[in-house]
């Protein structure tokens, strides 16, 4: 059985020495295989993987390659395993950790900078100057799940102690998965300014990230919180996590619609979801006058920006990756405190072995699919929607 030199582990929760993960072939191509179950350095721990769910940046990892860097380079051939936005219980403790205890439930945040670079000392760790210098000679600690290291597409996984967030008994396997989208959402309302109460804010883009958006600054005492779309039902639990009014965009002008439902003016802040091509722009013309825009979305190829906007209105603008500023620690709060109720977005579960299908309704929105989940174990319902 499992048994390394500086690693504590408890009978309670024996460890294989092998697991079951799904590695990238050439693009767009996935193999079960089984690896050896990773081992915890300083600071580390093993978390055995109990839910994972699918981000659209899993689906770009898997047909294209980057951001993934494992060994260096692009992943293809290297046994990689994507996915990052998983949860599970600890099982092993790498030396000097006594921050968790073995069988403690945990969620995740995705990046562990250095923590010797500029930005981490700023607690940027997710701008971390060293991002992917984890191989090799020059071993700078950095770790990215499911990016620069190993992801949670398996049974088990290594996450440095500052990526864990402590979950209760009473919050399930699926909605811990929500934690980090929901950090997401957070970490943008942080960089926007972060007393949000009594602001207005919009929110484009109806995907996890901006649904959770929407929740999360109502959840701050935003208002009016408006939300903006091109689906109906999203829309609809858009209102449900708390949005003050929803526009349909196929239907009238977004922006003449914002302005309109904000008394005239423009909003304080916009959370731009959509990664549309002309979509900073139509933000930028939502909010007032040295108002403030968050990026977290980008259009898959260069877009034209109207500058002189930006500068003649004093708008700024903020792009963030991922779930910075231990974002997701007060996302956890929330979600454990009922202040807004994450598995809406949840639609569908899998099983670790039906990985393929389950990605393919996440790419293909099967189902009209949001959040998809994949369990490696305990109860299973395969493709069943959250809320029946």
């Amino acid at each position: 059985m499992y048994q390394h030199d500086n690693v504590r582990t408890s009978p309670d929760f024996p460890v294989p020495d092998t697991m079951r993960a799904w590695v990238l072939g050439d693009p767009d191509q996935l193999i079960l295989t089984t690896k050896p179950v990773p081992v915890p350095k300083r600071a580390e721990v093993l978390v055995r993987i109990d839910a994972v769910a699918i981000c659209a940046t899993d689906l770009e990892i898997i047909s294209h390659g980057p951001p993934a860097m494992i060994q260096g380079g692009l992943p293809y051939n290297k046994n990689f395993t994507p996915g990052h936005e998983y949860m599970g219980t600890v099982v092993a403790l790498g030396q000097g950790v006594d921050e968790y205890a073995i069988g403690q439930r945990v969620t995740v945040e995705i990046h562990a900078g250095c923590g010797q670079c500029k930005r981490c000392r700023q607690g940027m760790y997710t701008s971390c100057h060293n991002y992917g210098q984890n191989y090799g000679e020059v071993d700078k600690g950095h770790r990215a799940n499911g990016f620069t290291t190993d992801g949670g597409f398996a049974e088990y996984a290594v996450n440095n102690i500052n990526t864990l967030v402590a979950i209760s008994d009473e919050m399930s396997d699926e909605e811990a998965t929500l934690v980090v989208t929901a950090g997401t959402a957070m970490y943008g309302l942080t960089e926007l300014g972060g007393l949000v109460a009594g602001e207005s804010v919009v929110v484009t883009g109806p995907g996890p990230i901006g649904l959770l958006g929407v929740a999360v600054a109502k959840a701050l005492g935003a208002h009016p919180v408006i939300l903006t779309g091109t689906r109906d039902n999203r829309l609809r639990i858009g209102r449900e996590l708390g949005a003050d009014f929803v526009v349909n965009a196929r239907n009238e002008n977004p922006v003449e619609a914002v302005r309109r439902l904000n008394g005239g003016k423009g909003v304080d802040y916009v959370i731009e979801c959509s990664g549309a091509p002309n979509a900073v722009n139509e933000a930028a013309r939502m909010v007032n006058r040295g108002g403030r825009i968050c990026l977290a979305a980008f259009p898959h190829e260069p877009a034209e920006i109207d500058i002189a906007h930006l500068v003649r209105n004093n708008i700024y603008v903020f792009g963030i990756r991922g779930e910075g500023r231990s974002a997701t620690h007060r996302a956890e709060a929330f979600m454990a405190q009922k202040r807004f109720d994450a598995t809406k977005v949840h639609t569908h579960t899998f099983a670790l072995e039906d990985l393929r299908e389950a990605l393919r309704y996440a790419r293909e929105r099967v189902d009209d699919a949001i959040k998809v989940v994949v369990k490696t174990r305990g109860h299973v319902a395969l493709n069943r929607v959250a809320a029946e």
